[in-house]
């Protein structure tokens, strides 16, 4: 029993979730700002570009992810829904995007070198041999923390 509930996937939705209304039904022709606001509610996310734009844009994501147990989670369903609107609040134009339209990004893992050598771990241990500064050590100096002269010491 316990072996077949570890094959069943678990399925989670991430994002924006329509309860009565789509934002695929919005209408070019009548909706406004307004309008889509008071039937879907707050975008996921709006267009941040420049301001001097002729066109705001309002993006409605959702995505469902499907899990096996210990393995990484996979998305099983993902859908973006832009709308468009001029600089009157009207809408112009709705795009509807699936998870075939999206796109990998091979991000580079190049690395920026570092000026100088690197060292190895017996470099590191033993570098510092002989570079230990020798009047630090004896009672020279009276202000070394935890010193007869630093905080709380002689006490």
């Amino acid at each position: 029993m316990l072996s077949l509930t570890a094959c069943n996937p678990i399925l989670r939705t991430h994002g924006y979730v329509a309860t009565e209304a789509k934002p695929q039904a919005v209408n070019p022709e009548t909706d406004t700002k307004a309008s889509v606001l008071a039937r879907l509610g707050n975008p996921s996310i709006k267009s941040t570009f420049d301001e001097d734009l002729d066109e705001d844009i309002w993006f409605y994501m959702n995505s469902v992810r499907q899990r096996y147990a210990y393995l990484r989670p996979k998305i099983e369903d993902r859908s973006i829904t832009a709308i468009t609107f001029d600089l009157d609040g009207q809408v112009t134009q709705v795009a509807e995007y699936g998870i075939e339209d999206g796109q990998y990004v091979d991000y580079v893992s190049r690395k920026t070198p570092t000026r100088g050598r690197e060292l190895s771990v017996l470099e590191q241990i033993f570098g510092t041999i002989g570079r230990i500064p020798t009047d630090r050590l004896g009672g020279g100096n009276q202000d070394i923390p935890g010193g007869p002269g630093g905080p709380g010491g002689g006490r």
